[in-house]
């Protein structure tokens, strides 16, 4: 899916052997630890480690460093557990989406429908339903999605389209088309806004209000300015 090609993953350290704290054993548990840096299109630039437990076959991501702002704050130190399934290799995360109240406190919920479940996951990886996942019934657990037991990538992924693209200011496709226009503009220099709506119109399908309020959102975020009246030019 085009969304999730927005996210850069680089690993940056690993660890054969190392230990943490499992929160939900109340032990120290020993295994493989990997971090990564990762820069996401939507909402920016990340660190998270992943511990990797082989004997309870449990992989743990936790968010060390997250994007400025009161809503990411919340995430920072946030983990995601993916627990052994019924499919030998395959590890599964009860899907649950963030959401944030009238104070910006982020709350969590589960996705009671396939309906809930964005698009970015349901295309992407395989969803089942926690009973067939695990063998057993869970009040409040619906749907899963299941992921191989090193794939750290896909468990990256999964923190970010769960918990942090939901409370985002600004929609995944709406934030991809500001990309595209932002290259756009940096393609014609200094832009004709005529010039601008002609072509986002023609290789993007944009119309000239869609096109103004992605220009607005860039003029906000200072990476385009109007040099003058007509024109529009990307802040180097």
């Amino acid at each position: 899916m085009k969304l999730l090609k927005g996210i850069k993953i680089t690993r940056i350290e690993e660890r054969g052997r190392d230990f943490w704290f499992d929160l939900g054993l109340r032990q120290l548990r020993e295994g493989e630890v990997r971090f990564y840096r990762v820069r996401d299109f939507l909402t920016g630039d990340w660190l998270f480690k992943v511990c990797l437990d082989k004997i309870s076959h449990k992989g743990t991501i936790r968010a060390i460093k997250c994007p400025p702002g009161k809503r990411f704050a919340q995430l920072e130190g946030d983990t995601m557990v993916f627990q052994r399934s019924n499919s030998p290799g395959w590890l599964y995360d009860v899907i649950s989406l963030t959401y944030v109240d009238e104070n910006n406190i982020v709350h969590r919920k589960m996705a009671k429908s396939k309906d809930e479940i964005p698009e970015a996951i349901s295309e992407s990886f395989e969803i089942r339903s926690y009973e067939e996942a695990t063998g057993k019934k869970m009040p409040g657990k619906h749907f899963v999605t299941l992921i191989g037991e090193d794939d750290d990538k896909s468990m990256i992924i999964l923190f970010l389209v769960e918990r942090a693209w939901p409370i985002s200011h600004m929609p995944p496709e709406f934030k991809l088309k500001s990309v595209d226009l932002l290259s756009l503009i940096k393609d014609l220099e200094v832009a004709k806004l005529e010039d601008v709506y002609r072509v986002a119109g023609e290789k993007m399908g944009l119309d000239r209000g869609q096109v103004d309020d992605l220009i607005s959102s860039l003029e906000e975020k200072g990476e385009i300015r109007r040099p003058e009246p007509g024109f529009v030019k990307v802040v180097s």
